[in-house]
């Protein structure tokens, strides 16, 4: 079976500002190096569809759904935190993009496809059940993570986040939810500014000091990840692929390079193998050096696809 390549053109016209450093060109970025390498030809693309509001519904509140339908602007950009605006077009991305997770979870569940990787924006992680933030305006890896429990019954889901900051809105909607493993590692302290003693059974926190670099990332998969999934035994593993811990992404402070992206891929891999019948979904989270974002997608893609 293919790799799946999930994405939609809405995700390009989600603008928040001249000078944001999430910007439509993260997809070119990622989509031209796809193009170089010839592996684009290999997958299997597919548009998203819109999230549905049940869909949502699952990790957000009826009242933030709302929120945000309403702030959608008529011409320009309006704030809804500091870091995050939305444009004439961003809410038909965020319903996309947290569509695509879902299209990826029916994709793998109905084994019409091994995994899957959406390249999608805006990206999802920080956005807690009530709250827009970091970005990020619906979770678009809990929407995924919430359907396959809702509509394909799985019992036990997990999430793998290792972008550069703590995926606080993943906790915060899955802290009490003990059939979905979350397995995050970040920069800390930093950005945003928790997630070093909120854990617990289910919820693996792994925090990185400042001038971490592969083998710091590899060591705290090895020694708190694998052997927190193995326990697990997940059904479907979900990513949070964020890349800007990469070394050249100044964003950040982590040190990391595309063979730990393609390495962290491979263990993941070895664990939906094992449990899960080789389910994964990868949705795209941080990553704003541009180069070094399109050349960590493609070796984690190329990790996912075998090719």
């Amino acid at each position: 079976m293919q790799t799946a390549y999930i994405s939609h053109p809405l995700c390009l016209k989600h603008d928040m500002g001249t000078h944001h450093p999430e910007s439509p060109a993260r997809i070119h970025a990622i989509e031209d190096q796809l193009i170089a390498s010839g592996l684009l030809d290999y997958l299997q693309r597919h548009e998203a569809p819109e999230a549905t509001r049940e869909q949502l519904l699952r990790v957000h509140e009826e009242s933030y759904i709302d929120l945000i339908e309403s702030s959608v602007p008529q011409h320009g950009i309006v704030q809804l935190d500091g870091d995050t605006a939305m444009n004439t077009f961003s809410y038909q991305a965020a319903l996309r993009a947290a569509g695509a997770a879902v299209l990826g979870v029916d994709l793998v569940m109905t084994g019409k496809a091994e995994n899957a990787f959406c390249n999608i924006r805006p990206p999802g992680h920080h956005a807690e059940r009530e709250r827009a933030m970091g970005f990020c305006i619906f979770n678009n890896v809990a929407v995924g993570a919430a359907h396959a429990l809702a509509q394909h019954g799985l019992r036990r889901v997990a999430i793998a986040d290792f972008d550069v900051h703590h995926g606080n809105g993943t906790e915060n909607i899955f802290h009490d939810e003990p059939r979905v493993m979350l397995c995050s590692t970040f920069q800390h302290p930093f950005y945003p500014y928790c997630g070093a003693g909120s854990g617990n059974d289910h919820i693996i926190n792994v925090p990185l000091a400042a001038g971490s670099g592969g083998e710091e990332f590899r060591a705290a998969v090895t020694r708190h990840w694998l052997p927190a999934l193995e326990r697990f035994q997940p059904e479907l593993l979900l990513i949070s692929a964020g890349f800007d811990a990469h070394r050249d992404d100044d964003m950040a402070m982590l040190g990391l390079i595309e063979p730990d992206y393609a390495w962290v891929t491979e263990a993941l891999k070895q664990v939906a193998g094992k449990y899960a019948h080789g389910r994964i979904v990868s949705a795209l989270e941080g990553g704003y050096e541009l180069p070094a974002l399109g050349r960590s997608v493609l070796a984690h893609i190329k990790a996912l696809s075998g090719l």
